[in-house]
């Protein structure tokens, strides 16, 4: 994860990101370095747009929470509901 992290602080500050820069933004924390997790990282991030790719993996973290909402919301107009059948129930057998 923490070369993860070293990818993005790099691409923050508009520098490459190069196995040697990784490393060298691991070796300055004095984090320990695994070259094959550095390798795999910067071939996989070949290509990839790192701005747009953070945008799609803010988006569903915020869409679940907004359902979560809306399923409340349901739920407490599902029993406001049962509770007036209730209660017209109960008046007829009062």
């Amino acid at each position: 994860m923490q070369e993860i992290y070293s990818a993005l602080l790099l691409h923050s500050a508009g520098q490459k990101i190069t196995e040697a820069n990784i490393k060298k933004v691991l070796q300055s924390i004095e984090a320990s370095v695994d070259e094959s997790k550095i390798k795999a990282l910067v071939s996989s991030l070949e290509g990839v747009d790192i701005e747009e790719a953070v945008k799609q993996a803010a988006v569903p973290v915020a869409a679940p929470a907004e359902e979560k909402k809306e399923k409340k919301v349901e739920k407490e107009e599902g029993k406001k509901a049962e509770e007036t059948a209730s209660a017209g129930l109960s008046a007829l057998f009062g």
